[in-house]
């Protein structure tokens, strides 16, 4: 509903028509009349709902209302307006210059097209855009309602005024992706907007260009220009003057810049100290810094905050599976040469839902924390010297446990003690990890400084000086502490996910007995479905899914007991279980056909062939989701 146009039209039309001559002026009471007359305010009324919502006491964490997240059909799902709160409207009113897509042609109606959705997030709130075809003047329109509220200094209950907004430095971020026909996203851009300069506009409005950058090697490349209006509501009493915005955000800067060059100082007179103790440090992975996708170098550490994931997950292996079924994507890099390092920010990431093994090390790691664990990210190798990224908590009583982010896999580290006598048996490891150079969280940064490097006979006692050598906490604290200008903005709040699993289950269920049945065709083989067998085949999922989550395996003795009741005398039974993170049912079966005991079932021959197959989708916060299929036969033997 075009609320914005429609009333403007009336107005003219109402301008037109009811303005006589000798008339200037039209007041507001006639002006509301006539949308009245025209059922409009009607209309408006109805578009609004106001929803009062307890809000949860026990989860402060929890995403501030108004919580406006537009899905893919674009209904606003509530809108809540406090009259004693503050907003900033924020417009993206059309883009341009996006040069990429100058040769693009236009989408036919009902043409399935590559989109851009814009993704926000600012001080706990998160918003997304209506996806738009991508075209060199990509036509975004939407409003975002941003509340700008000050939880602290007893403030919670007044509404912010000009001087309270302008100490509130976190910016709004957001993120540009692009989706292309089969649901694959790319990471388009990253842009941190100062919103603050509307505090010194006129009227508390002011219009802007932003130019987006690209992302990784191409961070210095222009990508497209987006144009934006923000707007203060209710409008401000008195605006601040200019020169006053501008010289707070120039002190702040300033004081950024001096916090980072101290603690760069440090950083480097700590890394000579560390090369000191043995030339050999030289080679250890030991990463201070990293850069971000718009090619910003920052301390590690400023990647890592507690989260909590408030109801949308329970307990921290489920937090494991949530991480391990976000996809894996290394950084692209154009031509061949070394591996392109880029650390993504938890939105981009999360909203690509796809990233590098660091950046869910990163967000695995936060969740521990966020679960009251002591966890770290460790920095080291595998096999073959590939570096590597993965998660160690340590237990009260001293037990290590690795976590490996990409499949969710936990290992027990028990050191082997190399001046055993060969004799002794010593325990084998049975994780992936070769070596490791340091371990990180939000607050500490520890190099390892034991005479090798190999995770086997690593000792993990942190506390032990003259096996890890420490950063100073104050010194990690000055530049990554919440509220350090120099840190990342907090974390974005995780989002239920949008998925409907019984439909996508159903949908993706349909597809691949749709694309079975003509794979069959074309080997001049009919094709008998049994739903009943289809259906029986749903525990073994479930039980899969369990097992993944929670490392404990159950209810396989009635599976086997209803599929042996289900398969009569003399004849065979096959099933071939698959998991995937993506719901794309083409590429799950061309997968599943690569595998020879896939490829048996589905291309079955015999007598009284009947085949199953049976897909559960199961949801996670965000997008993720683990799809499960299986695939059996029936048949009788003739031997």
């Amino acid at each position: 509903m075009d609320v914005h146009g429609r009333i403007r039209e009336i107005l003219a039309e109402t301008i037109r028509e009811e303005l006589a001559p000798d008339q200037q002026q039209l007041s507001t009471e006639d002006l509301i009349k006539a949308l009245r007359r025209r059922g409009i305010i009607d209309d408006v009324m109805k578009e609004l709902n106001f929803v009062t919502d307890s809000v949860d006491q026990e989860l402060p964490s929890s995403p501030k209302q108004p919580f406006c997240f537009t899905d893919r059909q674009s209904t606003l799902k509530k809108t809540n307006i406090d009259p004693t709160r503050r907003y900033l409207y924020l417009q993206v009113l059309g883009g341009k210059a996006f040069l990429e897509h100058l040769q693009e042609p236009e989408p036919l109606p009902g043409q399935v097209c590559s989109t851009f959705t814009l993704c926000l997030h600012f001080r706990n709130q998160r918003f997304r855009s209506k996806p738009v075809p991508c075209a060199c003047e990509p036509d975004f329109h939407d409003g975002f309602l941003l509340e700008v509220h000050r939880e602290s200094l007893g403030d919670g209950t007044r509404m912010a005024d000009s001087t309270t907004m302008l100490s509130i430095s976190d910016p709004v971020h957001m993120v540009l992706i692009k989706t292309d026909i089969f649901g694959e996203t790319t990471l388009v851009a990253s842009y941190f907007l100062e919103w603050r300069s509307v505090l010194g506009s006129e009227n508390g409005v002011t219009s802007l260009t932003v130019e987006l950058m690209g992302v990784g090697t191409e961070s210095k490349v222009s990508v497209g220009i987006l144009n934006i209006k923000l707007e203060m509501y209710p409008p401000l009493n008195q605006t601040l003057s200019q020169e006053v915005v501008n010289t707070q955000l120039a002190l702040e800067r300033q004081k950024t810049a001096e916090k980072e060059r101290l603690f760069l100082v440090y950083a480097k007179q700590w890394w000579r100290e560390y090369l000191q103790i043995r030339p050999s440090h030289n080679s250890r992975l030991v990463k201070i810094f990293a850069q971000d996708e718009n090619g910003i170098n920052r301390p590690v550490c400023s990647y890592i905050k507690p989260l909590r994931a408030g109801r949308l997950l329970d307990t921290p292996r489920q937090a494991a599976r949530f991480v391990n079924v976000l996809g894996y994507e290394r950084a692209p890099v154009i031509g061949g040469g070394g591996k392109q390092e880029q650390w993504c920010t938890l939105l981009a990431f999360l909203c690509r839902n796809k990233g590098d093994c660091e950046d869910h090390a990163n967000l695995l790691c936060s969740l521990l924390l966020g679960y009251g664990l002591e966890a770290f990210v460790c920095v080291g190798t595998k096999a073959k010297g590939i570096p590597h990224a993965w998660v160690m908590t340590c237990g009260t009583d001293g037990t290590v446990t690795f976590w490996e982010s990409l499949t969710g896999h936990r290992y027990i580290h028990k050191p082997v003690n190399p001046d055993e006598s060969p004799v002794t048996e010593q325990p084998k490891p049975l994780y992936p990890y070769r070596t490791i150079g340091c371990v990180f969280n939000h607050q500490m940064f520890l190099g390892n400084c034991q005479p090798s490097d190999s995770v086997e006979i690593c000792v993990f006692d942190l506390n032990d000086e003259s096996k890890w050598k420490p950063m100073s906490e104050e010194a990690i604290k000055s530049v990554c502490a919440p509220g350090a200008t120099t840190s990342l903005p907090p974390f974005p709040p995780l989002c239920a996910s949008t998925i409907d699993a019984s439909v996508t289950s159903n949908e993706i269920e349909m597809q691949l007995r749709l694309l079975v049945s003509e794979h069959r065709k074309d080997l001049g083989l009919t094709t008998v479905w049994e739903d009943q067998l289809s259906y029986l085949l749903s525990p073994a999922l479930a039980s899969y899914e369990f097992e993944r989550t929670t490392s404990i395996s159950a209810g396989n003795e009635e599976f086997q007991d209803a599929i042996r009741r289900a398969v009569p005398d003399g004849h065979t039974f096959k099933g071939f279980p698959i998991h995937f993170v993506y719901r794309n049912a083409r590429r799950a079966f061309a997968t599943c056909l690569r595998s020879p005991f896939c490829e048996e079932i589905i291309c079955c021959r015999g007598d009284q062939v009947r085949l199953a197959v049976r897909v559960r989708v199961f949801t996670y916060p965000e997008s993720a989701c683990a799809v499960w299929i299986m695939f059996a036969c029936k048949y009788r033997s003739v031997l």
